[in-house]
């Protein structure tokens, strides 16, 4: 039986087919163990609607999900930040491993870095493509604060179409997740790594979440040598955020959690958040700075401590239609 191939659900586009290879080869490895990979279409594939239409939440897992649920395949492979935050019963994250780079970047016309393109277009605003209410939402607000002329335009598509955009001319610039272009290897088409400071990301950014069914546990055993605990703990943190804040994947919220060191010792977590009108003009953005969570319920009530500061300052009334 060991020797079975163990199958490997995952959504077929060219991103989700090159981080689940990955999985897998890491997969083999701890398992010695055959691993194939099963192909899954999901809504958000399909629907050419903005994810803002649709809901975003789960849309890119449920399909996913449900062929877990249904055995058709042993385990899936998710981009952490489409999970939902709620934790379905039958399914356990068996493990995140270590992240990629969770920063935002954009491929601009002329190899342009952000701050320069507004004052180069030859028409005005720069138009800048995105389907993320969250990145509209800084990049505008940043915009605002520093006389930048920037017209956010919503966008589809895989990695390919969005930056076609620029290279047809039909948009000055698109902003990506630099961890997707690095793992299909087109990093060196980036014209700028937009800092944290300027564009928190998506909670779990750069994160892939492994998930299995919860009563496999040989499964959950041999992928939770996978896992990485810092990254573990810090998506925890960002995603208990999101969901003290009842906004779904698609809200304009960034958060971020990272380690703060001291020499070699890492002694501190710092949690950032944001959360804003898409057109940049209201945000409310905080921070909160706590020891190392040693636990799953530490992590968690990291976020909901920064959630609960960020509602009092107003945070919901900017979110829109807050997803229940």
């Amino acid at each position: 039986m060991t020797d079975k191939a163990l199958r490997l659900g995952t959504r077929r586009s060219k991103l989700a087919m090159s981080q689940s290879g990955q999985v897998a080869d890491a997969v083999r490895q701890v398992t010695g163990r055959p691993v194939e990979l099963v192909e899954i279409t999901t809504y958000g594939d399909t629907s050419r609607e903005h994810l803002a239409q649709i809901g975003g939440t789960g849309v890119f897992v449920t399909a996913l999900r449900d062929a877990l649920v249904r055995g058709e395949v042993d385990f899936a492979v998710h981009s952490l930040k489409d999970l939902p935050t709620a934790q379905p019963e039958e399914l356990v994250l068996a493990a995140v491993p270590v992240r990629e780079d969770p920063r935002d970047v954009i491929v601009a016309r002329d190899a342009l870095k952000f701050t320069d393109l507004a004052a180069s277009s030859p028409k005005g605003a720069a138009r800048i493509g995105t389907g993320s209410p969250r990145r509209m939402a800084q990049l505008n607000a940043y915009a605002r604060a520093h006389g930048l002329d920037i017209e956010t335009v919503p966008i589809r598509g895989n990695v390919d179409t969005r930056i076609r955009y620029v290279q047809d001319g039909e948009l000055d610039a698109v902003v990506l997740a630099a961890a997707g272009l690095n793992r299909i290897g087109r990093i060196d088409e980036v014209t700028d790594f937009l800092s944290v400071d300027t564009v928190l990301p998506a909670p779990g950014q750069g994160a892939l979440a492994i998930e299995c069914a919860a009563d496999n546990a040989d499964l959950i055993a041999a992928l939770g040598e996978l896992d990485d605990p810092f990254t573990r703990a810090a998506v925890t943190a960002e995603r208990s955020l999101l969901a003290a804040l009842e906004a779904g994947c698609s809200a304009p919220v960034g958060a971020l959690a990272d380690l703060l060191a001291d020499g070699q010792f890492v002694k501190e977590m710092r949690l950032r958040g944001v959360v804003g009108t898409t057109d940049g003009t209201r945000t409310v953005q905080l921070s909160t700075t706590g020891p190392v969570p040693q636990t799953h319920d530490q992590a968690l009530a990291l976020g909901r401590e920064l959630a609960t500061e960020m509602l009092a300052q107003g945070a919901a009334g900017l979110m829109g239609e807050r997803a229940h």
